[in-house]
């Protein structure tokens, strides 16, 4: 079976997940190529038919072990990877959502071969996909803000 992501004709869409706990963010550690053994958002593409928000589900849920709730489209992101001639091996348009847990233990699954719940500082010292630190980072951010702005509504 050929690899359609690699040298598409049109970008991938695909979604991203970030599921925030107690001061830590879910990661994944992909167990396939491309990009074995790096971390990154749980997430995946999307099939043919699917809405986004589904295919945010169903993906954290076969790498997690999750059920999640999507609550919002957080960003939307474009991973362009090119070869070592310069074409264009990989182009993706993720949407990144903030989600909740609403049932499941976290365990790897899919094409996962880790799961870990990490703080921010723990993730600089990781092999990580590009540009993903920026959006976790901007995900802190926008939680940091988000608790601020219910302690001082009460």
């Amino acid at each position: 079976m050929s690899d359609d992501r690699r040298y598409p004709q049109r970008p991938i869409v695909g979604v991203g997940a970030l599921i925030f706990r107690r001061g830590r963010i879910l990661m994944a550690q992909r167990g396939k190529e491309p990009l074995k053994g790096w971390w990154s958002l749980p997430g995946g593409a999307l099939e043919t038919g699917e809405k986004l928000d589904h295919a945010v589900r169903r993906e954290v849920l076969e790498e997690t072990g999750l059920i999640v709730e999507p609550m919002e489209v957080f960003e939307i992101f474009e991973r362009i990877m090119k070869d070592e001639a310069g074409a264009i091996e990989y182009h993706y348009v993720l949407v990144d959502y903030v989600c909740r847990i609403t049932g499941g233990e976290p365990c790897a699954g899919d094409d996962v071969c880790r799961v870990e719940w990490m703080r921010l500082e723990e993730l600089k010292d990781l092999q990580i996909t590009e540009g993903t630190l920026a959006v976790i980072e901007r995900g802190f951010r926008k939680q940091r803000k988000s608790k601020k702005s219910l302690a001082n509504q009460r």
